[in-house]
């Protein structure tokens, strides 16, 4: 298989985390204001998670949970989940979240898990049911995920009601309008 880059990949990868350096770090300057070109040992920062990722596995900094799996997102999911706007907070909270959750928190993968659940037949459903002008409104709460789900499930109904319409119910295959040939 050749390599190649997933943009969807790296585009969650570009989400800001909050972390702790452990250790002083001379020739960084991470804040445009600050004249000095170093971070001292215990200094707080957002980075974006591909280079947070980098700095935790050399043991520079400890990532700190995102704002998009806080507290306040955790109970506003467990009250009801699909009126949640994810999409306002990570665009790819289910893929960051898969990503992030080994580096800070655990249970984030517990929450991505539990919110999918929770919406996946919600999304399925208003694809199957909306009219257009409601579908769009819905397509701004929806994650990056949810959005090529509902898509999608779209076009599966389109496909399905086009086929139920007038489509070829079954077709007789060519091989059998053939004569068999006698036995000699």
């Amino acid at each position: 298989m050749g390599d190649y880059y997933d943009i969807d990949d790296i585009l969650a990868e570009e989400d800001f985390v909050p972390v702790q350096f452990h250790k002083a770090v001379n020739g960084v300057k991470i804040d445009e204001s600050s004249e000095r070109g170093f971070v001292e040992q215990d200094s707080k920062a957002e980075l974006p998670f591909w280079l947070a990722r980098g700095l935790h596995l050399q043991q520079a900094i400890s990532i700190k949970v995102p704002a998009c799996f806080n507290r306040n997102t955790r109970l506003e999911i467990e009250a009801d989940a699909g009126s949640v706007d994810l999409r306002s907070r990570c665009s790819y909270f289910y893929e960051f979240g898969c990503k992030v959750a080994p580096f800070c928190d655990k249970s984030i993968g517990l929450l991505v898990s539990y919110t999918f659940k929770a919406r996946y037949k919600e999304v399925l459903y208003k694809a199957h049911t909306k009219a257009f002008a409601v579908a769009s409104k819905i397509m701004n709460f929806l994650t990056k995920e949810e959005t090529n789900l509902y898509e999608a499930a779209q076009s599966s109904m389109a496909a399905f009601r086009k086929w139920r319409m007038g489509g070829p119910r079954l077709q007789r295959a060519s091989i059998l309008g053939r004569k068999r040939k006698p036995a000699e």
